[in-house]
């Protein structure tokens, strides 16, 4: 087992190579889940994650002989990218497989940073696979982003570093993927504050920790906004100290992962990808199991996709009906539409998108449809607007 020894030698290790990134209280966050919220903001290193830690002090434990052979890793993008980076600066060769659907932003970063990406398998175990061939037909040595202690003792700096800051902290929730990251912050938070809580956090799509530790069979899949936990095989010195040391594995809903990166992007200003928002979704989907308690949440990470970002953000704005969609049946006559869209303005509403339908699915040629994405200031407002709309004779419903 891994020991704060360990974690506190990588501590040391790493040191002045790797951010002390910031550990916030969110007074926001705070009033909006009943709990006492701090946020440590792992998406403000180099490669915007906490995989950097654990990659750096792997890489600077090789002996001179395997410095000279080079790396090979498999990921999805964030432990990519940390080894990419830190291999770039000790000057060894890095080759790094990522799995087919990885995120642009990903491979573009890792290869930015001067690795030789290989695209191959349509899962992180089917990379995984591949990358041990090549390590063992090129002679490279394998940097395993979680089943390795030298990984999991650099991860565990996260911890050692939160409760440094906040010994007074009552739980941590921490995202899991393949384990190495609540494994390494349990292993250093109970041994200085053996008292703690700490709380993992998957979807519910892909909850192979949590089905290992209930000895279910390891079913997951399915489309993710947080591909950093779409892991299958998690691994086994993980395992073995989430059985030890973290009080239960929370799983989340994808929606409440969507509302998470909203609300930091909108409270805190921070971009966090989905499973570096994983953490604040379980404190957002189980307020009761968090009130009145002092939370550590550690942000792992802030790569995501902008365009899936962007469709996230359009998505919040809807579920919070700040963005709705009108569809008013008109008399087809001059006026009708500045008439109606007067209305809209008069009640407060701002008309970003307006589209005749003159053709498909109208009940008749001279009653056009037409369809108004209105911003609004929340749902209540978009109901108000809606009443004002039919008072004054307007056909019209909400779509």
């Amino acid at each position: 087992m891994l020991s704060l020894d360990d974690i506190r030698a990588a501590a040391v290790r790493i040191a002045g190579a790797v951010a002390r990134t910031p550990f916030l209280h969110s007074q926001t966050l705070s009033r909006l889940t009943g709990a006492e919220v701090w946020l440590k903001f792992e998406n403000l290193q180099f490669t915007a994650s906490f995989k950097e830690r654990g990659a750096l002090n792997k890489l600077l434990r090789l002996t001179d002989s395997q410095r000279r052979r080079g790396v090979i890793a498999m990921s999805a993008g964030n432990h990519a990218q940390g080894v990419a980076h830190h291999a770039a600066r000790l000057g060894l060769r890095a080759v790094i497989v990522m799995p087919k659907g990885t995120p642009n932003s990903k491979v573009h970063g890792t290869q930015v940073l001067g690795a030789e990406v290989c695209i191959e398998g349509s899962s992180l175990a089917e990379a995984a696979a591949f990358a041990q061939e090549l390590a063992a037909r090129e002679g490279l040595v394998f940097v395993h982003p979680y089943d390795d202690a030298d990984v999991v003792a650099g991860q565990g700096t996260v911890g050692l570093e939160m409760l440094e800051e906040r010994p007074d902290l009552d739980c941590l929730v921490v995202p899991i993927g393949g384990g190495g990251l609540i494994a390494g912050i349990a292993t250093a938070a109970r041994a200085l504050r053996p008292a703690i809580e700490v709380y993992g956090v998957e979807s519910k799509s892909w909850a192979a920790m949590h089905q290992r530790l209930n000895g279910l069979t390891v079913s997951v899949g399915g489309d993710t906004i947080a591909e950093g936990l779409a892991v299958r095989d998690v691994g086994e010195l993980p395992l073995a100290i989430v059985r030890e040391k973290v009080r239960e594995v929370l799983l989340v809903e994808e929606e409440t992962i969507e509302r998470a990166v909203v609300a930091l992007l909108e409270i805190e200003k921070t971009v966090a990808e989905g499973a570096g928002a994983a953490g604040l979704a379980a404190v957002l989907e189980y307020p009761q199991r968090f009130r009145d308690r002092r939370v550590g949440i550690p942000l792992c990470g802030g790569n995501i996709d902008s365009r899936v970002l962007s469709a996230v953000l359009t998505r919040g704005l809807v579920r919070d009906g700040r963005l709705v969609r009108l569809l008013v049946m008109m008399t087809d006559i001059s006026g009708s539409l500045a008439k109606v869209a007067t209305l809209i303005g008069e009640a407060g509403g701002n008309i970003v998108e307006v589209q005749h339908q003159r053709v498909f699915g109208i009940a008749s040629v001279k009653r056009p449809e037409v369809e108004f994405v209105i911003e609004c200031r929340d749902r209540e407002h978009a109901q108000a607007l809606l009443a004002a709309l039919q008072a004054n004779g307007v056909q019209v419903r909400q779509g």
